[in-house]
């Protein structure tokens, strides 16, 4: 069976087709997020620690760290923060060193600046994920050498000079050059987790059915594991969530190990729930006087008023019990606890016993 091994100080963490579906996390990232980006020209890490501290509480095993950050403020001053090669490498060293003081979980370097991705494994404890190198020659010269000095394993993304392939046969192909490149370097297949890029469903009809059908030829050709950017298969549509929560299961039958991700289900601001409440009223809906707007957030279509695992999170857990990755289901029961889901096996036995006495 391939294993690729992931650690942090005190903590190994296994990909591998028998193992639970590895969740890395993927909220460390300014790339889109201008609050965080803002913070972290300022040098706030505020957001960065509780993302971290979040992220593993919903049920990350991995955290990925990106330091891709554009410091605007800094530009207008600086030339040189124009450069991500001068702003990237002491960003990714920070961050780096603030997560794993405040958590125990492996990391995964993520940034396509080669003194990022090194300034990052200096700094990581254990045996981090690199994150991550393409079949572009300029990549995987640069990138390979780096795997092979830290004994780290890397995350392989199906691309090359050429772009990002609509055939499956070309991502394939460009997998196994990675594979066979980094075996020249004696690093070992287990240590590459290819990632064969998922198009959205909404432009392309077969994209599910593409990455189920590469996820199971990179399994039983080339013997690596997977990973994928989840959300990009529901990208632009409606429901995110309701997408996702299918394809990670389905990807996971069909032999994806590890996927990157956000874990998290964003609490139900005041403002939201006011609006919600304020629609239903209209409606005709009657809530009783004085009752705690939190309460109702359940039971208006909200979620939670609190940040948790998200559904996507259940889904997995659910996957790892049905495909065997979770013996006798104590993953699962642990996890249903937590929201009381024990209420339902109650249930089933006490309609046992009614059915019975019937």
């Amino acid at each position: 069976m391939t294993r690729t091994v992931v650690a942090s100080r005190s903590k190994t963490v296994i990909i591998g087709f028998d193992q639970p579906f590895c969740v890395i996390g993927e909220r460390i990232n300014p790339t889109g997020r201008k609050k965080l980006a803002a913070e972290l020209e300022m040098g706030d890490f505020s957001t960065v620690e509780k993302d971290a501290l979040d992220q593993v509480a919903a049920g990350a095993a991995i955290l990925d760290i990106n330091s891709g950050a554009v410091f605007s403020n800094k530009m207008a001053e600086d030339a040189r923060y124009a450069d991500n090669n001068f702003v990237e490498p002491a960003l990714m060293k920070e961050m780096v060193e603030r997560v794993q003081a405040l958590v125990d979980v492996p990391l995964c370097i993520d940034s396509s600046v080669p003194g990022a991705l090194e300034n990052g494994l200096k700094a990581a404890e254990g045996r981090p994920l690199l994150n991550s190198v393409t079949g572009e020659e300029e990549r995987l010269e640069l990138v390979l050498p780096l795997v092979k000095k830290y004994d780290v394993p890397v995350v392989a993304i199906s691309n090359d000079d050429t772009g990002i392939s609509e055939d499956p046969d070309v991502r394939f192909a460009v997998a196994k050059k990675i594979v066979e490149r980094a075996a020249d370097f004696g690093i070992p297949a287990h240590d590459i987790v290819v990632d064969p890029l998922v198009m959205p469903i909404g432009a392309m009809a077969t994209a599910g059915q593409q990455v189920f059908a590469l996820v199971r030829r990179l399994r039983e050709e080339l013997g690596v594991n997977t990973t994928c950017g989840a959300s990009n298969i529901s990208f632009g549509l409606p429901n995110r969530h309701g997408i996702n929560n299918a394809f990670l299961p389905m990807a996971a039958a069909a032999g994806m190990t590890s996927a990157i991700m956000n874990p998290l289900q964003a609490a139900a601001t005041p403002k939201k729930i006011a609006e919600r409440i304020a629609e239903l009223e209209a409606l005709g809906v009657v809530f009783p006087e004085g009752i705690d707007p939190e309460v109702l957030v359940p039971l208006i279509g909200l979620g939670s008023a609190k940040a948790g695992p998200s559904k996507e999170i259940e889904a997995i857990k659910a996957a790892d019990f049905l495909l065997n990755n979770d013996p006798s289901g104590a993953a699962w029961i642990r996890f249903n606890k937590v929201a009381g889901g024990d209420e339902g096996a109650r249930g089933a036995r006490d309609g046992r016993r009614s059915r019975r006495r019937g």
